[in-house]
């Protein structure tokens, strides 16, 4: 073997890994950054890196779930109404005059009931998620406003917002940061959720617990809304009814955008967490320019189209290629109305 042909395996490494959507969204993140540089000399300061952080940092805990929930095929439209719901209970309980320490546990219990619910929903009833928790997305928002009503309770003691937006000492990284890294860590080792997106079929008979498995991901989706509640109330001082509101369109945003497949089957947390940051530093960039919010959330739709458009384009394009180099025909629904198909597959004149 010649050394030039010997290298074509390394040539051939080397562009997958280019390739990788997560390359490709470290490249964006870098574009991003020189943009935000151009567009204010207040970007790249030390103060603004943490505002960037904590402004979206109970999106990004969200999608960490989220993220898994989607690679296992299901779908979770009801993490901000938990979030909400999670936001109003504690404040209801504080101003019960329940302690923290008691408090914060219930809020989360409930969290993970919530979770409980649509899980059994959809894995044991058999209902599509989508409907499910877009129904549990307005049965949370409305339970959150039975409890706590359209008032607000901001009268936390200060140990307790510190958590919201005080930094780890002697430097400048949010608290909340810290959680979101050390939840992306432990649930970047979960595999069994791409077997069931995949073909959950397949992944039944060699030994998952399909519908166990997906019960728990709800559960666990519910119990993370809930915490990211906990944490938005902290960071904002004050605990109300319509928390988080709007919150779930970005999370799938940024899900979609770290290269998770919306039908299920393929992603990763790390590309995941690449999209949390890509997306903070648009938004803080956008605000440092004085961009309205309306111009943001248009930004906002049009990355969410582009996180589906482009990767299922490339995929298109890959299968292509394959079948050109492989010397393949085409899919036989691929053949357009009016076109004649192969000789092969014709059927012979009477």
């Amino acid at each position: 073997m010649t050394s030039a042909t010997a290298a074509l395996p390394r040539r051939a490494s080397v562009t997958r890994r280019l390739a990788r959507w997560e390359t490709l969204l470290l490249v964006a993140l870098l574009g991003l950054i020189a943009i935000g540089n151009v567009l204010s000399p207040f970007f790249l300061t030390p103060g603004n890196f943490a505002n960037l952080v904590a402004a979206l940092m109970e999106v990004a805990i969200m999608a960490l779930p989220m993220t898994l929930i989607i690679i296992a095929g299901e779908i979770d439209l009801s993490v901000e109404s938990s979030a909400g719901l999670a936001s109003a209970l504690l404040g209801f309980l504080w101003m019960s005059h329940v302690p923290l320490p008691v408090a914060i546990p219930i809020v989360l219990a409930v969290g993970a009931l919530g979770g409980l619910l649509n899980g059994l929903l959809v894995a044991k009833a058999g209902l599509p998620s989508l409907v499910v928790t877009l129904g549990t997305l307005a049965l949370f928002r409305g339970l959150a406003l039975i409890v706590l009503g359209p008032t607000g309770v901001s009268d936390f003691p200060a140990a307790f917002t510190e958590v919201g937006f005080g930094h780890v000492p002697g430097t400048l990284i949010p608290w909340p940061f810290v959680i979101f890294l050390t939840l992306a860590v432990i649930l970047g080792i979960v595999r069994h959720v791409y077997a069931i997106g995949r073909n959950s079929g397949a992944a039944r008979y060699s030994g998952v617990r399909v519908a166990r498995v997906k019960v728990s991901l709800f559960m666990l989706s519910g119990l993370i809304a809930a915490l990211a509640g906990i944490i938005l109330t902290s960071r904002l001082s004050s605990a109300r009814a319509d928390a988080a509101q709007g919150m779930t369109l970005t999370v799938v945003t940024v899900v979609l955008l770290g290269g998770v497949n919306i039908f299920g089957g393929s992603g990763s947390v790390p590309g995941v967490v690449l999209a949390v940051i890509a997306v903070a530093v648009m938004q803080n960039a956008l605000r440092l320019a004085s961009v309205t919010v309306e111009v943001q959330s248009i930004a906002l739709g049009l990355l969410l189209i582009l996180s589906v458009v482009i990767p299922s384009s490339a995929h298109r394009a890959k299968s292509a290629i394959d079948r050109v180099r492989g010397g393949r025909p085409p899919p036989t629904d691929s053949v357009q109305r009016g076109e004649r198909k192969p000789p092969s597959v014709e059927e012979e004149p009477s």
